[in-house]
């Protein structure tokens, strides 16, 4: 509950520590008898970790009949609600019999996900929890942020062998709403597209149930929603300060491969070096992933039945039957394709399109010019749906070039006849970014030749 004193509740109820007016009372909470303040001192002692406060908060007596009681009630009403799924916040906290025991009192069945941190030598472990449902597994978001932040992504093959929990039994996420602000995991700041490449990892990858994060931008640690709190979603992104990763390209068609290949196992494991990654999920899907700083060209052996498909990365498919972005044709167990410089491919049966229509294989050089005008240390920016563009990512947002200011010009390579949106970003020195106003701007990449794409900051 809460650790304040005294406060307004967000529906003006008013309470005091201890105190809250209907719900709970002082006999209601562990009182360990810590001075001051009851916080937990010792990590090390299971006692104090689940019935002292941690950082102030005052800890329910989970384990009496009135607690549990209160405490299901109010989730069945989530239930009732629509609610599919719960996570259980800071769990190490809560005995898992007195989870257990709450979670027995539900009127159904959600997905349940618990955060237990693990931490070498205390007696609290995650294992102890994987009965009531998932258990957060911290350490994957850790080795997928250093793997990709100079280490080596080749080594991200056997997670199970780690001593981890179980992948079946872990709920594993590239960061999340605390990770992403207090620099253990990528986030959507890092740099060279690794956030973008280490969430497709997450989602190709058999280990764990992955949960992917959608947030808005922040400056310092405890920034609050923008634009008044109300969120700002389009098709492909966000706007007026909300990221909407949910809606990235990129992962919104990882999101299908997911559910595409479901518990395929994972074959035809390929590392030409250790930032360059491919594998097979079974015979329905196939993704490269490439961490490096130039193109990776290669011939790949797949599993998936011959035929053309669509690169869920660069686009999707379309009921035409051709594809948004890149097209891959796979052909005697094989396919031959170039991943670009910090960025993935990725194809699945569920995406299947013609190789030789909308998104081939053939390149097309595009100008991009943007008349805008910026203050001193601001900068215009590219971005957009495809990975070309960086998916949406601010991080991995093209530069544009101010030689003739006020028009702002930048040149790219992309995929010939590929649809795509994109915006224009400024950012200052201090890495805040402003956007364009919606909605997103629409084009479609010429067939051949050269082409420019003209505008004005809206």
């Amino acid at each position: 509950m809460s650790g304040m004193v005294s406060g307004t509740g967000t529906a003006g109820s008013s309470f005091t520590q201890y105190d809250y007016p209907g719900i709970y009372d002082t006999e209601n909470f562990h009182h360990c008898g810590l001075e001051p303040g009851d916080d937990i001192e010792n990590y090390g002692d299971r006692v104090e970790v689940q019935t002292c406060e941690l950082v102030n908060l005052a800890d329910l007596a989970t384990d009496t009949d009135y607690v549990r009681g209160r405490l299901a009630e109010y989730a069945n009403d989530l239930l009732s609600l629509g609610v599919d799924g719960l996570r259980l916040d800071a769990s190490k906290h809560i005995a898992a019999g007195d989870i257990a025991n709450i979670l027995g009192r539900l009127d159904s069945k959600p997905y349940v996900t618990q955060e237990v941190i693990f931490g070498a030598g205390e007696p609290v472990m995650p294992s102890e929890y994987v009965g009531n449902g998932d258990v957060q597994e911290f350490r994957y978001t850790t080795a997928v942020r250093d793997a990709f932040l100079g280490g080596e992504i080749s080594g991200l093959q056997d997670l199970e062998s780690r001593g981890w929990v179980a992948g079946s039994q872990a709920n594993i996420f590239v960061t999340n709403h605390d990770t992403e602000r207090n620099g253990d995991s990528l986030n959507s700041k890092s740099p060279s597209n690794t956030y973008v490449t280490g969430t497709i990892f997450s989602l190709a990858h058999p280990y764990g149930t992955p949960t992917v994060l959608s947030s808005y931008s922040f400056s310092s640690t405890d920034d609050g929603a923008p634009n008044g709190g109300a969120g700002t979603c389009s098709t492909t992104g966000g706007a007026n300060g909300w990221l909407c990763q949910h809606r990235w390209i990129a992962f919104s068609g990882m999101v299908g491969f997911r559910n595409t290949v479901g518990s395929a196992p994972l074959n035809n494991w390929v590392s030409s070096q250790s930032q360059q990654i491919a594998f097979g999920r079974g015979s329905a899907g196939f993704v490269a992933i490439n961490n490096a700083d130039s193109a990776w060209s290669a011939t790949f052996t797949t599993s998936l039945a011959d035929g053309d498909y669509c690169d869920v990365i660069s686009g999707k498919s379309e009921s035409s039957g051709s594809c948004t972005g890149v097209g891959v044709t796979v052909s005697g167990g094989a396919f031959t394709a170039t991943v670009p410089a910090r960025s993935a491919l990725a194809i699945h049966t569920g995406a299947q399109g013609s190789a030789g229509g909308s998104g081939g294989s053939d390149n097309v050089v595009v100008t991009f010019l943007e008349t805008a005008n910026t203050t001193f240390g601001e900068n215009i920016f590219l971005v957009g749906s495809i990975m070309e563009l960086g998916n949406w990512a601010p991080m991995s947002a093209l530069a544009l070039s101010p030689a003739n200011y006020p028009e702002w010009a930048v040149t790219v390579s992309l995929p010939a006849d590929a649809q795509f949106e994109y915006k224009f970003i400024k950012k200052d020195n201090n890495g805040s970014v402003i956007w364009e106003s919606d909605p997103n701007r629409q084009a479609t990449v010429v067939s051949s030749g050269n082409q420019t794409l003209t505008s004005s900051w809206k």
